[in-house]
Protein backbone atom coordinates (compact mmCIF):
# COMPACT_ATOMS: atom_id res chain seq x y z
CA UNK A 1 0.00 0.00 0.00
CA UNK A 2 1.61 3.46 -1.09
CA UNK A 3 -1.17 6.00 -0.53
CA UNK A 4 0.62 7.19 2.38
CA UNK A 5 2.99 8.48 -0.06
CA UNK A 6 0.48 10.51 -2.06
CA UNK A 7 -0.19 14.44 -1.26
CA UNK A 8 -3.69 14.94 -2.23
CA UNK A 9 -4.32 18.64 -0.67
CA UNK A 10 -1.02 19.52 -2.52
CA UNK A 11 -2.21 23.28 -3.44
CA UNK A 12 -1.48 24.33 0.56
CA UNK A 13 1.84 23.08 0.79
CA UNK A 14 3.01 23.40 -2.21
CA UNK A 15 2.18 27.31 -1.82
CA UNK A 16 4.56 27.58 1.15
CA UNK A 17 7.22 25.00 -0.09
CA UNK A 18 8.08 26.45 -3.16
CA UNK A 19 7.24 30.27 -2.61
CA UNK A 20 5.09 30.49 -5.58
CA UNK A 21 3.26 33.20 -4.33
CA UNK A 22 6.12 35.10 -5.54
CA UNK A 23 8.37 33.64 -8.13
CA UNK A 24 7.44 30.91 -10.81
CA UNK A 25 6.76 27.59 -10.53
CA UNK A 26 10.04 25.60 -9.51
CA UNK A 27 11.58 22.38 -10.78
CA UNK A 28 10.90 20.02 -8.50
CA UNK A 29 13.24 16.99 -7.82
CA UNK A 30 12.36 13.66 -7.93
CA UNK A 31 12.74 12.17 -4.02
CA UNK A 32 14.33 9.11 -5.23
CA UNK A 33 17.11 10.39 -6.42
CA UNK A 34 17.30 12.82 -3.57
CA UNK A 35 17.34 9.92 -1.43
CA UNK A 36 19.76 7.97 -3.09
CA UNK A 37 22.79 10.44 -2.24
CA UNK A 38 21.44 11.86 1.22
CA UNK A 39 21.09 7.92 2.38
CA UNK A 40 24.26 7.50 0.63
CA UNK A 41 23.03 4.17 -0.60
CA UNK A 42 24.89 4.90 -3.87
CA UNK A 43 28.15 4.09 -1.52
CA UNK A 44 26.31 0.00 -1.82
CA UNK A 45 24.97 0.30 -5.18
CA UNK A 46 26.14 -3.15 -7.03
CA UNK A 47 24.02 -2.81 -10.24
CA UNK A 48 26.43 -2.02 -13.32
CA UNK A 49 25.24 -0.14 -15.96
CA UNK A 50 26.24 -1.38 -18.56
CA UNK A 51 24.70 -4.67 -17.80
CA UNK A 52 21.85 -2.67 -18.66
CA UNK A 53 22.39 -1.36 -22.10
CA UNK A 54 21.45 -2.73 -25.53
CA UNK A 55 24.08 -5.21 -27.07
CA UNK A 56 25.22 -2.61 -29.40
CA UNK A 57 25.82 0.20 -27.38
CA UNK A 58 28.35 0.53 -24.72
CA UNK A 59 28.05 2.43 -21.16
CA UNK A 60 29.32 5.76 -20.86
CA UNK A 61 29.72 4.79 -17.28
CA UNK A 62 29.35 1.58 -15.17
CA UNK A 63 27.54 3.33 -11.61
CA UNK A 64 24.03 4.82 -11.78
CA UNK A 65 25.84 7.99 -9.59
CA UNK A 66 27.10 8.59 -12.83
CA UNK A 67 23.79 9.38 -14.30
CA UNK A 68 22.53 11.17 -12.04
CA UNK A 69 25.28 13.91 -11.81
CA UNK A 70 25.18 13.83 -15.58
CA UNK A 71 21.65 14.71 -15.72
CA UNK A 72 21.95 17.52 -13.30
CA UNK A 73 25.30 19.34 -15.25
CA UNK A 74 23.55 18.97 -18.65
CA UNK A 75 20.01 20.21 -17.07
CA UNK A 76 18.16 17.22 -18.12
CA UNK A 77 16.85 17.18 -14.01
CA UNK A 78 17.26 19.02 -11.11
CA UNK A 79 19.22 18.28 -8.39
CA UNK A 80 19.00 19.77 -4.61
CA UNK A 81 21.43 20.81 -3.17
CA UNK A 82 22.06 22.15 -6.47
CA UNK A 83 25.79 23.42 -6.01
CA UNK A 84 28.47 23.22 -3.34
CA UNK A 85 28.08 26.80 -2.37
CA UNK A 86 24.38 28.64 -1.21
CA UNK A 87 22.79 30.55 -3.42
CA UNK A 88 22.92 33.62 -1.16
CA UNK A 89 26.77 33.10 -1.16
CA UNK A 90 27.28 32.76 -4.82
CA UNK A 91 25.15 36.00 -5.54
CA UNK A 92 27.49 37.84 -2.99
CA UNK A 93 30.50 36.67 -4.62
CA UNK A 94 29.13 36.95 -7.83
CA UNK A 95 28.59 40.96 -7.05
CA UNK A 96 31.94 40.92 -4.96
CA UNK A 97 33.65 39.72 -8.96
CA UNK A 98 32.01 42.60 -10.35
CA UNK A 99 28.73 40.95 -11.77
CA UNK A 100 25.52 42.89 -10.80
CA UNK A 101 22.16 41.82 -11.34
CA UNK A 102 20.05 38.38 -12.03
CA UNK A 103 21.97 38.24 -15.07
CA UNK A 104 25.32 39.06 -14.18
CA UNK A 105 24.81 36.21 -11.55
CA UNK A 106 24.01 33.77 -14.05
CA UNK A 107 27.17 35.00 -16.02
CA UNK A 108 29.23 34.16 -13.21
CA UNK A 109 28.00 30.81 -12.29
CA UNK A 110 28.61 29.53 -15.60
CA UNK A 111 32.22 31.01 -15.48
CA UNK A 112 32.43 28.70 -12.12
CA UNK A 113 31.65 25.71 -12.76
CA UNK A 114 33.31 25.93 -16.42
CA UNK A 115 36.42 27.05 -14.54
CA UNK A 116 35.57 24.05 -12.15
CA UNK A 117 35.54 26.65 -8.91
CA UNK A 118 31.83 25.58 -8.49
CA UNK A 119 30.63 22.03 -8.66
CA UNK A 120 27.25 20.31 -8.29
CA UNK A 121 26.28 18.83 -4.40
CA UNK A 122 25.91 15.46 -5.91
CA UNK A 123 29.88 14.99 -7.31
CA UNK A 124 30.89 15.59 -3.35
CA UNK A 125 27.49 14.42 -1.45
CA UNK A 126 29.20 13.83 2.00
CA UNK A 127 30.80 16.79 2.07
CA UNK A 128 29.63 18.67 5.03
CA UNK A 129 28.82 21.91 2.72
CA UNK A 130 26.52 19.91 0.32
CA UNK A 131 24.59 17.54 2.66
CA UNK A 132 21.11 17.99 4.02
CA UNK A 133 20.38 19.18 7.39
CA UNK A 134 16.72 20.08 7.82
CA UNK A 135 13.81 17.60 6.73
CA UNK A 136 10.26 18.56 7.43
CA UNK A 137 7.61 15.24 6.59
CA UNK A 138 4.03 15.72 6.34
CA UNK A 139 1.38 13.43 5.89
CA UNK A 140 4.18 10.86 4.99
CA UNK A 141 5.11 7.70 7.72
CA UNK A 142 8.64 8.19 5.86
CA UNK A 143 10.99 5.86 8.59
CA UNK A 144 9.85 2.77 9.17
CA UNK A 145 7.26 2.61 6.14
CA UNK A 146 7.45 4.25 3.19
CA UNK A 147 11.13 4.72 2.81
CA UNK A 148 13.65 2.08 0.46
CA UNK A 149 16.38 1.15 2.43
CA UNK A 150 15.48 2.20 5.60
CA UNK A 151 18.52 1.71 7.65
CA UNK A 152 20.34 3.85 5.33
CA UNK A 153 18.01 6.47 6.24
CA UNK A 154 18.97 5.75 10.27
CA UNK A 155 22.42 5.13 9.73
CA UNK A 156 23.26 8.00 7.47
CA UNK A 157 20.17 10.71 7.97
CA UNK A 158 19.76 10.57 11.21
CA UNK A 159 23.31 8.55 12.52
CA UNK A 160 21.23 6.46 14.68
CA UNK A 161 21.06 2.56 15.68
CA UNK A 162 20.14 0.52 12.45
CA UNK A 163 20.21 -2.98 11.06
CA UNK A 164 23.24 -2.71 8.18
CA UNK A 165 25.31 -5.48 8.17
CA UNK A 166 27.31 -5.15 5.47
CA UNK A 167 29.64 -1.97 5.22
CA UNK A 168 29.84 -0.74 1.49
CA UNK A 169 32.17 -2.72 -0.23
CA UNK A 170 31.28 -1.74 -4.49
CA UNK A 171 33.17 -3.55 -7.14
CA UNK A 172 32.64 -0.53 -9.25
CA UNK A 173 33.04 2.94 -8.15
CA UNK A 174 31.38 6.37 -9.77
CA UNK A 175 33.72 8.60 -11.63
CA UNK A 176 32.32 11.20 -11.50
CA UNK A 177 31.23 11.15 -7.47
CA UNK A 178 33.58 11.52 -4.90
CA UNK A 179 34.68 8.54 -2.50
CA UNK A 180 35.11 9.18 0.69
CA UNK A 181 36.51 6.60 3.11
CA UNK A 182 34.67 5.39 6.53
CA UNK A 183 37.08 7.02 8.28
CA UNK A 184 36.58 10.56 6.90
CA UNK A 185 32.58 9.90 7.28
CA UNK A 186 33.47 9.30 11.04
CA UNK A 187 35.33 12.63 11.67
CA UNK A 188 32.86 15.05 13.73
CA UNK A 189 30.65 16.69 11.63
CA UNK A 190 31.18 13.55 8.87
CA UNK A 191 28.24 11.59 7.25
CA UNK A 192 28.00 8.94 9.56
CA UNK A 193 27.13 11.49 12.82
CA UNK A 194 23.87 11.68 11.07
CA UNK A 195 23.04 14.66 8.35
CA UNK A 196 19.98 15.96 9.73
CA UNK A 197 20.31 18.83 12.79
CA UNK A 198 16.37 18.69 12.49
CA UNK A 199 13.70 16.61 11.62
CA UNK A 200 10.20 17.47 11.81
CA UNK A 201 6.95 15.63 12.02
CA UNK A 202 3.33 16.93 10.64
CA UNK A 203 0.77 14.40 10.60
CA UNK A 204 -2.39 13.82 12.42
CA UNK A 205 -1.38 10.02 12.61
CA UNK A 206 0.08 7.82 15.59
CA UNK A 207 3.48 7.27 13.14
CA UNK A 208 6.95 6.06 13.03
CA UNK A 209 8.35 8.94 11.80
CA UNK A 210 7.33 10.98 15.02
CA UNK A 211 9.43 8.83 17.00
CA UNK A 212 12.38 9.68 15.64
CA UNK A 213 11.53 13.30 14.67
CA UNK A 214 12.59 16.51 17.38
CA UNK A 215 9.52 18.00 16.77
CA UNK A 216 6.24 16.84 16.36
CA UNK A 217 3.30 19.02 15.05
CA UNK A 218 -0.17 17.43 14.44
CA UNK A 219 -2.15 18.74 11.77
CA UNK A 220 -5.84 18.48 10.93
CA UNK A 221 -7.20 16.70 7.82
CA UNK A 222 -10.06 15.81 6.09
CA UNK A 223 -10.92 13.05 8.76
CA UNK A 224 -11.64 15.84 11.46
Amino acid sequence: YVGQEKLRPNEGWARIMTGTDWQAPPKLLNSTSFYYFATDQWRSDEIQTDALMAANENARYNHAADYAVLAARLGWAPSYPTFNRGSNDLAADAKAAGFEGADGIKEYIVKSLKDKSLKFAWEDPDAPENFPRNLFVWRCNLLGSSAKGNDYFLKYLLGTENSIFQEEDCATRPQEVKWREKEELMQPGGALEGKLDLLVSLDFRMAGNALYSDIVLPTATWYE
